[in-house]
């Protein structure tokens, strides 16, 4: 690779990961060639950016975009390293999760969600479990309408028993 063709990669890196807000960082050395179509397939699908790239260039990216740290993730660039990029913060872990129900890669070696770093795979359940957008304002939804709903309940009940004593009352 020449110094311009490098340097043209750097930039791109930097492009990509400045629109980025959810970074993560895995290795899929093991993976056939089949087993990686698939896994950049089920990427398309999932609206996550996949791109192998060279630590160092990785590393040099990262140096120039000001106002994120990157500095945590750095331990984490050694090996072969392919970064996806996504809107919502668990899709990635998801996907890797799921994908290594058949074998045991890829792996994470770090995440960058919102400015908190997540280095090594021991963490990817922790990834999986951070709540979407979506589904934090489903649950804030959820939690405003428990009480709307209990006196709903309340009230329907409430009139039912009223509806079946009322007959009763008439009878006799």
């Amino acid at each position: 690779m020449t110094k311009d063709q490098k340097n043209a990669e750097i930039v791109e890196l930097v492009e990509m990961l400045s629109s980025a807000p959810i970074l993560y960082i895995a290795d899929t050395s093991s993976l056939n060639a089949e087993a990686t179509s698939n896994l950049r397939r089920e990427c398309f699908k999932q609206n996550i950016g996949l791109r192998v790239v060279k630590n160092t260039l990785l590393k040099k990216a990262m140096e120039r975009i000001e106002g994120t740290d990157y500095s945590p993730l750095y331990e984490a660039l050694h090996g072969n390293s392919a970064i996806m990029t996504s809107t919502i913060a668990n899709a990635p872990a998801r996907l890797i999760k799921d994908f290594r129900k058949a074998g045991d890669k890829p792996s994470l070696k770090g995440a960058l969600i919102q400015e908190d770093c997540y280095v090594g795979d021991h963490l990817l359940d922790t990834l999986v479990a951070i709540k979407s957008k979506e589904e934090l304002i489903g649950d804030i939804i959820g939690m405003l309408q428990a009480p709307a709903r209990n006196i709903i309940s309340a009230l329907q009940a409430k009139a039912e028993k009223s509806t079946k004593e009322a007959p009763e009352e008439q009878s006799a």
